[in-house]
């Protein structure tokens, strides 16, 4: 399912100035320089870099409104590693799929309801009970759900050895956010409950087109008028042998099984041409 033209499209065709070529190469570089740093600095490095509001209204660390993108979701260099590569490849999918600026669009509004998050969360119950807990780990998965949309059929080889694809996974990516979602309204961890929510906000802002073509596609398919037009095809080919038949010149798919045959949607009924007739006959009103 590919992204439909829409309003969105139409901001970032505008707006290209905005774009932000290999957006996801620069912070997977800024990711690896972070780790490193922390390697030699005892993680301290990375804590002058974390989304933290007490230090931004308080000590104006305005850099801290950026830099936390670059922060590694975990300490362990395997799990690193794994990480970065995937978010670059899956990225850099997106951005030959979408272009830079739209990509850049959707990686820049995802930060920015991360960061609304965070300070709505820190105005609310205190910007030292907050200060730390805004990170990247979901928009950096909410990715892959904007990859599985594009490319459901990818087949990705798990271990090397099992291939499973992309919707497939997806899946598994939902279920990580659920479980992330229900383990923290259990614990009370709210941004453990709204990040998550952004991210899925995201996804869906750059994709609700397609959702609503795909939802107006299955309405009209299952819809009465649909059915009893399938209905009467298949009635009509069991009882008199053939599915077409043209209403002017009474030729059939059975006469001609090479001839196309059309509905016209100007008759009243169910009415069929064959090619020849299909923009040559009288509509019956």
């Amino acid at each position: 399912m590919h992204s439909a033209n829409s309003w969105l499209d139409r901001f970032c065709a505008r707006h290209q100035n905005l774009a932000i070529p290999n957006l996801m190469l620069y912070i997977v570089i800024g990711n690896i320089a972070v780790y490193l740093m922390d390697m030699f600095s005892r993680s301290s490095f990375s804590a002058m870099l974390t989304f933290s509001p007490y230090y931004i209204f308080h000590h104006f660390q305005l850099w801290r409104l950026i830099s936390f993108i670059f922060v590694p979701s975990s300490s362990n260099l395997l799990v690193v590693a794994i990480a970065l590569y995937f978010y670059y490849f899956i990225g850099s999918a997106l951005e030959r799929e979408w272009g830079s600026a739209k990509f850049t669009v959707f990686y820049g509004l995802g930060v920015l309801l991360n960061i609304l998050v965070g300070i709505v969360l820190s105005l609310v119950y205190g910007t030292y009970q907050y200060s730390v807990g805004v990170d990247m780990y979901y928009l950096n998965m909410s990715l892959f759900f904007a990859f599985a949309t594009l490319y459901p059929d990818l087949s990705f080889l798990l271990f090397f050895i099992i291939p499973l694809k992309a919707k497939w996974l997806a899946w598994f990516d939902a279920a990580i956010f659920a479980w992330g979602i229900l383990s923290s309204l259990f614990l009370q961890y709210w941004p453990g409950v709204i990040l998550p929510l952004a991210a899925i906000l995201n996804y869906f802002i750059f994709f609700w087109n397609d959702f609503s073509a795909r939802f107006e596609r299955i309405r009209y398919r299952t819809s009465r008028q649909t059915l009893n037009f399938k209905r009467a095809a298949r009635e009509a080919k069991q009882n008199k042998g053939y599915l077409h038949k043209c209403a002017v010149c009474g030729i059939t798919d059975a006469d001609d099984p090479n001839m196309e045959f059309r509905y016209c949607s100007k008759c009243n009924g169910y009415y069929c041409y064959c090619m020849n007739h299909i923009n040559n006959h009288v509509h019956i009103q």
